[in-house]
């Protein structure tokens, strides 16, 4: 892993870390956890699971594997913790697409006014609030992907360097002198990502499944008694 390159380019891939078997486990462990669950998003384009790991802990040790603890602590060091975790499953037929955008919020377990967090969104679980740009620029997403991932079934598109320009709004993108990238993962494969990057994802076109979990982390402590909605100490 060349952190050089994932802090230029704003983006890195790992190369598998989990087996078939292994693979296979995780994805009966969310299936058996979610059958019956109604409180999931779920619908012809998308099943997505907030709070992953607080929704189904069962999932924890099959995740967080000694080569991935491994991988977080050469890419992170010991000051990082999990601060959000998502599980998204794209259908094979799914017509669902997501336009260029940045990662603006994190996720709160309470509205406390504090200076530069803003604006507020309320979540059925917690809050989700645009925090001050020092934090989310220090802040580290890996997405671990379930399937083989293309072009053709969700993968994400990105704008390499773009997590150093700050806040952008995308409507005013000169595209002309814009080069974007395609980010296919093998299965079992992770992305790295910074949430800054502008990123896309494009709808399903070869009825393939796209399935990945998206977990997020941080290194700085909230001020005036805000707290993290989803933090957890991944470290052994």
């Amino acid at each position: 892993m060349a952190t050089d390159t994932f802090n230029q380019q704003g983006f890195d891939f790992i190369p598998p870390l989990y087996s078939e078997v292994e693979i296979s486990d995780i994805v009966n462990t969310i299936e058996v956890n979610t059958k019956d669950k109604a409180n999931f998003r779920r619908s012809n384009n998308l099943f997505a699971i907030r709070r992953f790991l607080l929704e189904v802990p069962e999932i924890i040790q099959l995740i967080f594997t000694q080569k991935l603890e491994s991988i977080l602590k050469e890419l992170l060091g010991e000051n990082y913790f999990l601060v959000k975790s998502i599980y998204f499953d794209k259908p094979t037929d799914s017509n669902w697409y997501v336009a260029y955008h940045q990662d603006l919020t994190i996720s709160v377990n309470q509205k406390i006014e504090a200076e530069g967090f803003g604006p507020w969104t309320v979540k059925p679980d917690n809050y989700a609030v645009q925090p001050p740009l020092p934090i989310l620029e220090q802040m580290v997403t890996l997405r671990i992907h379930l399937d083989d991932t293309s072009a053709e079934n969700g993968a994400l598109y990105v704008i390499p360097e773009s997590h150093n320009k700050g806040i952008i709004r995308p409507e005013l993108i000169d595209w002309s002198n814009t080069a974007e990238k395609v980010c296919p993962v093998e299965k079992g494969g992770v992305m790295l990502m910074k949430p800054l990057l502008l990123h896309s994802s494009k709808r399903t076109t070869n009825l393939q499944p796209r399935k990945v979990i998206h977990l997020e982390f941080a290194n700085n402590e909230l001020p005036n008694g805000l707290e993290w909605a989803e933090k957890w100490n991944w470290k052994t």
